[in-house]
């Protein structure tokens, strides 16, 4: 039933192939990228939105998400952060915005994905590009470099798209200055505040507590659950079947000779002093002239390592402009020509590149080497027997996979393999199953299975896993006896809330009608205390971050000292009346004037471009797939 390719896709000998090509055509961006589709969700003007891409777009918001709640996160949550709609709405912008840039005939070049991959400093060592530091960074988080790099380009070429749209927005000195006013002005008040826990002589009855659940049964269900069995292919299981020969080692050590290689490297210092590309002449010129007096003290026998600490510009000033050791693909190309053309101990003349001008010292060559069959043996045995462990697995998982597609079910074929099927106990999507490495991945795909249906082969990252739903607990309102600690607690809180605010409005009331706040303060047992001078965006002293407090504090005045309500903070309900307000001078504008106009033009661009993105969606012909669509 398999085709030819399918059927020996796992093979390493066509991985080796496979890896050539990914090596010599896709690292720079050369290679294509396509990705399988099982389902469609939504189409794009044309586009389509996978189940595959919607998938991972969900699981990413959900691990997100799951980071700041931790197990606080319930089904109900997700509901209310719309975590399923925004995945989508992600999914569908990211095409609309790919579309208009190829509409613009906006593109990123091989050399600038290559120049950007460069620079992220999650595959630098000291500052330097290091490819193997790159692969493991990709590989520990299971992505292909092919991947990663389709994915690079899509962003670099959306923030391209960006810039084209936003990028005629200007700033005004007087929006600056208005701004510079507005946020720094500061205000005075006199507060006090009413503690739900204070009231600890609350007791609710059991009939409350019975009408209170009735009341809210539904803040009580519990999130939907199912209970899956599965049958999982681990590779280290099949390694007593596999056998490597001398043929198999050699064959091997033959095809990947570029594994094997250690290419010429050199390692060098360099001092640079930065120039813009786009820089005026004049400062270019000044550059070019730092740059040969500091030549020319070099060549004069000044060590080296202290003029980069004295002049340098560039990350590895402290490191005497130490670079270590580099190959020639991982450099600028005008730097690299100069490094890997000259000697140990040589000097460069000034080298001008994208970031400024350099000098380069090279301290050493190490030149290109091959390591011997005989030193590779060991590491080529051990991958070897994991990559054919590996295929063993899947070639099991595909085996059982087809048999449960030409109608057997999983207890005759594992029967018949000698298989152990494991089963978990009913899990959430919130709660993934204990025991399984990558459970939020497992649970994901279980709850799109139906009832009773085997999945295709999962790969998790440590094996394969055919997973099949046994049972589907749907949401539950549990019995008062279940959670009725619970709702007693809940009550309770609700009922210190509602005291805590009934009591804060009585004083507020007695405030409008002429009391003194000191006074009338004692009735409740409460002290006014003064917050000193805060700013709109500041904390408050001895207060903390209360955001409506400040919004509120700001719209009071002389003329009105009291504000409309009482106001809800984080430990309890405030009441809190005008004292004074500070305008702040301009001496300090022209300071941050520049710093100012770069945090509005930002803002500004940001509007400018969602008001154009959502412009642009009503235009589009999107259609979502059922059961998607605001889910």
């Amino acid at each position: 039933m398999l085709s030819l390719m399918r059927k020996h896709a796992g093979t390493w000998m066509i991985k080796i192939i496979l890896g050539a090509i990914v090596v010599v055509f896709v690292f720079w961006g050369v290679g294509s990228y396509t990705s399988r589709r099982s389902g469609q969700v939504a189409d794009v003007n044309g586009t389509i939105i996978s189940l595959d891409d919607y998938r991972a777009s969900y699981t990413t918001l959900v691990e997100q998400v799951r980071r700041s709640f931790g197990n606080n996160l319930s089904e109900e949550l997700i509901k209310t952060l719309q975590l399923r709609k925004r995945a989508l709405d992600q999914l569908i912008d990211r095409s609309l915005m790919l579309q208009a840039a190829e509409k613009f005939k906006l593109a990123v070049s091989d050399e600038e994905l290559a120049e950007s991959i460069r620079n992220i400093p999650a595959f630098q060592t000291g500052g330097v590009f290091d490819n193997q530091r790159y692969i493991n960074a990709l590989n520990s988080n299971k992505l292909a470099p092919e991947t990663f790099e389709v994915q690079q380009r899509d962003s670099l070429i959306i923030d391209k798209l960006r810039t084209f749209i936003s990028g005629n927005i200007k700033v005004s000195d007087l929006e600056a200055r208005q701004w510079y006013k507005w946020n720094n002005a500061e205000v005075d008040i006199d507060y006090v505040i009413f503690e739900p826990q204070r009231y600890k002589d609350i007791k609710p009855t059991d009939e409350e507590i019975r009408n209170y659940f009735d009341e809210n049964k539904n803040s009580y269900k519990t999130d939907p659950q199912i209970k899956t069995r599965y049958l999982y292919f681990k590779p280290e299981d099949y390694a007593a079947k596999v056998t490597v020969s001398e043929d198999d080692i050699q064959e091997y050590y033959e095809n990947n000779p570029e594994k094997f290689k250690t290419s010429k490297t050199v390692e060098a210092r360099h001092i640079l002093i930065k120039v813009d590309a786009n820089s005026e002449a004049e400062a270019a010129e000044a550059a070019r002239a730092s740059i040969d007096t500091i030549f020319n003290m070099a060549k004069e026998g000044q060590d080296f390592a202290e003029l980069a600490k004295q002049y340098s510009e560039g990350p590895t000033k402290t490191k005497g402009g130490y670079l270590g050791a580099f190959t020639q693909e991982t450099m600028v190309k005008p730097f690299a020509d100069a490094a890997f053309s000259m000697k140990a101990g040589e000097i460069s003349e000034p080298v001008r590149t994208q970031y400024g001008w350099h000098i380069i010292k090279v301290e050493k060559i190490n030149p290109e080497k091959t390591l011997s069959l005989g030193e590779a043996e060991g590491d080529i045995l051990k991958t070897l027997k994991a990559d054919i462990s590996k295929n063993l697995a899947y070639d099991e998982a595909e085996a059982v996979s087809d048999a449960s597609f030409e109608g057997q079910d999983l207890d005759s074929i594992a029967r018949d393999r000698n298989l152990k099927i494991l089963a978990t106990e009913p899990f959430s999507q919130q709660k993934p199953p204990k025991g399984i490495k990558n459970g939020t991945r497992f649970a994901a795909v279980a709850f799109d299975l139906p009832l009773n249906e085997i999945s295709d082969v999962q790969d998790f990252g440590d094996g394969y896993f055919l997973i099949e739903v046994v049972d589907k607990i749907p949401a539950q309102i549990p019995e008062l006896k279940t959670v009725g600690a619970n709702v007693k607690k809940d009550l309770l809180k609700e009922k210190q809330d509602e005291k805590a605010r009934d009591e804060a409005k009585e004083l507020l009331l007695e405030l409008k009608n002429g009391k003194l706040f000191a006074v009338i303060s004692q009735k409740y047992k409460l002290a006014p205390k003064k917050s000193g001078f805060f700013k709109r965006n500041d904390s408050i002293p001895a207060i903390g971050s209360e955001p409506d407090i400040a919004r509120i504090a700001f719209r009071l005045s002389d003329n009105n000292k009291l504000p409309e309500d009482t106001i809800k903070g984080q430990k309890g309900y405030f009441v809190i009346n005008f004292r004074t307000r500070k305008e702040p001078t301009l001496e300090g504008f022209e300071k941050e004037q520049t710093e100012i106009k770069e945090r509005l033009l930002q803002q500004k661009s940001f509007k400018t471009f969602d008001a154009w993105l959502t412009q642009l969606k009503s235009q589009s012909q999107i259609s979502i797939e059922e059961g998607f669509a605001g889910s």
